[in-house]
């Protein structure tokens, strides 16, 4: 075998088995380790076949690694997310004297905001300034993907507006950074300026909003979506379906059901999974489970959806005996599924066996607790009244305490009356946000029921002081497949003047019945007040 042969081989390879067999045969030969064209070209197949360990044994025995190799080796780190090695293969590209090309640099970019550092991001765009890559769109793109994964939204809109060619990719890139950095309403107002709105863009900015606790407004737009003639993907209905779902939209669910059978959607395993989540939050816990049977393959997201689904419907035990049927098929349980079981213990006051899957998660199953399972465990043990214990967890965390977690300590000791752990979790509250409305209104009612008058009052004053309000608040209802979003004094509804008459209608009837009644104030120990009048 010479090299001229030993390169045709090569290029007809197809299988990873006649690539060990091309390699073995050079070795023998010795045509590789001795012809550097032939070393650089099996490498890279390696690479090409996902090899990374074979890779990198490779390359790192060719003495002068070509530019072509240095860039498939940053590809294969990128797409195993080794991006600091990534980074760091670029940085010898340099130092060895090569000249970088547009696929190098757009590498190094992509392992920047890999790990989100921003100096390298900038050490490579002036390289790519002095270099006179800045012209081209697929750099361009990639700056602006850099800037957005590194939070520096300004930087990529600077890049966005100085590029003079724009593709589907440019303008889909800054609609994700719109969406990260700039919220929905911005990235809304961005969309309408795309000269073309690919189904890409519609279904970010569907799950954008979604994600923003938006539904109404997701499902708007998925409504004009389908009327410009667009065909939704599965990711579009997974995330229509997560809003009707967080509404309770169930009419609504089932139309899109529908509309993603038609498409074939509805076979994707995700959006089972979507489905079974909308129709359990809405109420249909019979055909949520209807549809997890007839999965022939139960993945773990598939199990942990179910497990959801019944923690969602308060029906904990039947959650657990799920999480061991799934342990008995053999599926391993991953975080999120552990989330949903320790949730629907805490639901179902199922201490001794939350307990329990908590110790299992480190010892059995290597998953180190996050924020979201110390969470549910502070929660399940404040409803079983254990706040001695909870306040124990928190102490010996491993990681920070957030909002989340004191928010839900501090709801504990408002049902168990325990006002030193409220001051606690309430002052903890007040450090991270102090601009929380729900804390202030909380420990006032910890205080006023305790007699505390002083103590509320200050916390009263604090409000004052710092210009705090309690957020209005809001709610949906669906009636003839039309959702309908209300807020506290809302004037904005179409049938605002018939939903207050009959609002007004009740009230009247409502304090004509209370005078009906006779109120007895040493029985009840105080006066029941309406608008303005006392009823006693």
């Amino acid at each position: 075998m010479n090299r001229s042969i030993c390169h045709h081989l090569l290029a007809q390879c197809r299988t990873l088995r006649e690539l060990q067999k091309i390699h073995a045969q050079a070795v023998a030969h010795g045509v590789h380790p001795h012809h550097q064209s032939v070393s650089c070209k099996i490498f890279r197949c390696y690479a090409e076949f996902g090899r990374a360990a074979d890779a990198r044994k490779l390359f790192d025995e060719i003495p002068r690694p070509d530019l072509v190799s240095y860039t498939s080796l940053m590809s294969l780190h990128i797409q195993l997310e080794h991006h600091r090695e990534a980074a760091s293969l670029f940085s010898r590209v340099v130092t060895d004297g090569h000249r970088p090309d547009g696929f190098a640099v757009v590498g190094a970019l992509s392992a920047a905001g890999g790990v989100g550092d921003r100096q390298i991001g900038r050490a490579v765009h002036g390289l790519i300034f002095r270099l006179g890559l800045d012209s081209e769109v697929v750099v361009g793109n990639a700056l602006v993907d850099m800037y957005n994964r590194c939070g520096k939204f300004e930087s990529a809109v600077m890049v966005f507006d100085r590029m003079f060619l724009k593709d589907e990719i440019t303008w889909g890139s800054m609609l994700h950074g719109y969406i990260k950095c700039s919220g929905v309403d911005s990235a809304l107002s961005f969309f309408d300026q795309m000269p073309e709105k690919a189904v890409v863009a519609w279904t970010a900015l569907i799950t954008g909003h979604v994600q923003a606790k938006k539904p109404v407004r997701a499902l708007e737009l998925f409504g004009r979506m389908i009327l410009e003639g667009h065909r939704p993907t599965h990711v579009t209905i997974v995330g229509v379906l997560s809003a009707c779902a967080d509404i309770g939209a169930l009419d609504l669910g089932r139309v899109i059901h529908g509309y993603g059978s038609k498409c074939n959607a509805s076979t994707n395993i995700i959006v089972t999974n979507a489905l079974m989540d909308m129709y359990a939050k809405g109420g249909c816990i019979e055909m949520a489970f209807s549809m997890f049977q007839e999965v022939q393959l139960k993945d773990t997201f598939t199990w942990t959806t179910m497990i959801s689904c019944c923690t969602v419907q308060g029906d904990g035990r039947k959650a657990l005996e799920l999480f061991r049927e799934m342990l008995r098929s053999g599926v391993v349980p991953n975080s999120v599924t552990f989330i949903s079981v320790l949730s629907a213990c805490s639901h179902a006051g199922l201490i001794e066996e939350g307990r329990e899957l908590f110790g299992t998660m480190r010892e059995t199953y290597n998953i180190n607790p996050q924020l979201e399972h110390y969470g549910c465990m502070i929660d399940l043990l404040g409803r079983g009244g254990l706040l001695e214990e909870a306040e124990v967890l928190i102490t010996d965390m491993n990681v920070e305490p957030d909002i989340v977690i004191w928010r839900s300590l501090l709801s504990a000791c408002l049902v168990h009356r325990n006002d030193r752990l409220a001051e606690i979790a309430g002052k903890e509250i007040i450090k991270r946000e102090p601009g929380d409305d729900g804390v202030y209104v909380l420990l006032w009612n910890i205080y006023a029921s305790s007699n505390k008058w002083r103590e509320a009052r200050e916390m009263r004053q604090q409000m004052l002081t710092r210009k705090i309000f309690k957020k209005p608040g809001c709610s949906w209802i669906e009636v003839d497949g039309v959702v309908h979003e209300f807020l506290v004094e809302d004037k904005t509804h179409d049938a605002r003047g018939e939903i207050y008459e009959i609002l007004e209608s009740m009230t009247r009837q409502f304090k004509m019945d209370l005078r009906s009644y006779s109120w007895e104030q040493e029985q009840y120990g105080s006066s029941i007040f309406i608008d303005e009048e006392i009823i006693v």
